[in-house]
């Protein structure tokens, strides 16, 4: 038997959710089990490991594992426009239901919550907190690095100071202490369970948690198929919710479905409930008939960029880069690569940055007889020639914008040869810092501007996309990074987005829209930082 797209595409994920539901799909099923309380999320990519701070984990995994463990703090959420998104200014407590600072900065005390227990029903202690912060700083995981820019680097700083006390010893008041410590990097693990299953050779169960938790969040794992489904169930004992409640959902079901336009016809006909990352084209096409809800906003703490070696010749000359900076065509690109589809970097008219926000509008403009001016007062009124590059795996957006930048430098004499790349070979030439100019993407899970700054314009690191140099800026980023007084912080922050605007080591483009497309009957969805689902979050109406 033949069967036609439509079919075929109703059979197998009807058989998947079937075999999924178990009998949640028969007569006289659990209420928790209904269709009405279960959320089915199709995903591009798929959950590999259980473990967020595994090596290699997908994006997909950090949104699973946050649903999963509980940390001891979690940001806010607020709303902007109409949309809800995460505050990175508002962190309140998670595990913990109190959290204390010292008046110097320099100790914080968390007050684990009454009655908290793990998955399997014994109770959260402190011992459990100091074990699971001790794993973060020492085992060879993803976590050490990150909560490194929060000073957290040695078990030390992590004490138990009561029956559900524990305190956490900074040297300095670092800014990001405390928000290190939302992120799905610093999980609060059941100790007990992990010990029984660590070896001696893998004393921090690295292997075993990769398939396997040791949880107390908001869902448990019910089923897990590495690259095709996870599936979760309510906690019902769970107490880490910011009004007491439990999540609206009782079952979660997140699905592998590689082709976009299955996801998105899966949705559109009403058998999945939630994606997060069609193409722009379906969505365009699912708005225009109506039968879907789409949650539209800017990545705030995300940028696409174009870099700048500034490392070497000719973008080691801050002329150069600002002649390109002022030929580029910024409207266009921006409608031509993302259809205007969210925030705009570009633009600004000031000379000195008017807050201390980042990333925020730079003074980006077209101005063509600028450009041409700048070229010559970097002595290379004849142009030159160079290689534009970018991954394949950017191509939707890269190329048009790729096109647009070799007609817009050709008018000052810039002879540009694009050059796409499989993304592995670009990764590798970008870290080599083999490539003269680029696009790129960056996140920053703590959106503070030191930390943009530290991240993607300071030091000797893989992140410093453009190998950018600057003895001031360099000075201002470690220096906010300890200070305390509010109004010198903001000060420091303006000049570092003075500095970028004024040396373009990159030029910051736009933040892309995060496109969450979903039933009519879905709501609460909120834009966090990781770019995944919270579906503590969201509920049916």
């Amino acid at each position: 038997m033949k069967l036609t797209r439509r079919q075929g595409l109703k059979t197998v994920f009807g058989a998947a959710m079937g075999s999924a539901l178990g009998n949640a799909a028969l007569p006289g099923a659990a209420e928790a089990q209904t269709r009405s309380e279960t959320l089915r999320h199709v995903m591009a990519g798929t959950v590999n490991t259980l473990d967020a701070t595994a090596p290699g984990g997908t994006r997909e995994v950090f949104g699973v594992a946050m649903n999963i463990y509980d940390r001891l703090a979690s940001f806010g959420r607020k709303q902007v426009d109409g949309v809800w998104t995460f505050d990175f200014d508002n962190i309140r407590g998670e595990l913990a239901e109190r959290i204390d600072r010292s008046a110097d900065g320099r100790t914080l005390t968390f007050h684990l919550r009454q009655g908290a227990t793990w998955h399997d029903g014994s109770a959260v202690t402190a011992e459990d907190v100091k074990w699971s912060l001790d794993r973060a700083v020492l085992a060879k995981s993803m976590s050490a690095a990150q909560i490194a820019s929060g000073s957290l680097t040695k078990p030390e700083q992590f004490r138990v100071a009561g029956e559900r006390t524990v305190e956490v010893l900074l040297d300095k008041p670092d800014r990001l202490a405390l928000a290190n410590l939302c992120i799905p990097l610093s999980p609060i693990m059941n100790s007990t369970l992990v010990k029984k299953n660590a070896t001696a050779d893998d004393v921090w169960a690295t292997a075993w948690l990769k398939d396997n938790t040791a949880a107390g969040g908001a869902y448990i794992v019910e089923q897990h198929r590495p690259g095709q489904q996870t599936i979760l169930k309510r906690n019902e004992a769970w107490k880490g919710g910011a009004d007491g409640k439990l999540p609206f959902f009782k079952r979660i079901i997140a699905q592998t479905v590689p082709d976009p336009a299955n996801r998105a016809s899966l949705i559109e006909r009403g058998d999945a409930d939630l994606s997060v990352d069609l193409q722009a084209g379906d969505i365009t096409s699912l708005q225009e008939r109506g039968k879907v809800k789409l949650v539209a906003i800017p990545q705030t703490n995300g940028f696409n960029a174009i870099i700048f070696n500034s490392g070497v010749a000719p973008f080691d000359n801050v002329k150069v880069r600002q002649a390109v900076a002022a030929a580029l065509p910024y409207d266009d690109m921006f409608k031509a690569a993302l259809f205007a589809r969210g925030r705009q970097l570009f633009g600004a008219t000031w000379t000195e940055a008017p807050d201390a926000g980042f990333p925020q509008r730079l003074p980006l403009r077209t101005d063509l007889a600028r450009a041409k001016q700048l070229m010559s007062d970097a002595g290379m009124a004849s142009g030159f020639a160079t290689t534009f590059s970018f991954p394949a795996g950017a191509a939707s957006i890269a190329e048009p914008t790729a096109a647009l930048i070799k007609e817009a430098l050709a008018k000052i004499g810039i002879d540009v040869s694009i050059q796409k790349l499989p993304d592995a070979q670009f990764t590798t030439m970008q870290v080599d810092r083999r490539l003269p100019f680029f696009i790129e993407s960056g996140t920053a899970w703590l959106p503070a501007t030191d930390y943009f700054f530290r991240t993607y314009f300071s030091g000797r690191h893989r992140w410093n996309f453009g190998s950018y140099r600057n003895e001031e800026l360099d000075g201002l980023v470690q220096a906010a990074r300890f200070e305390t007084d509010a109004e010198k912080y903001k000060v420091a922050c303006k000049r570092m987005i003075t500095i970028l605007a004024e040396e373009v080591p990159s030029l910051m483009l736009w933040q892309p829209n995060q496109d969450a497309v979903m039933a009519p009957t879905i709501d609460g969805f909120t834009y966090w930082f990781h770019r995944q689902v919270d579906y503590r979050d969201l509920r049916r109406v």
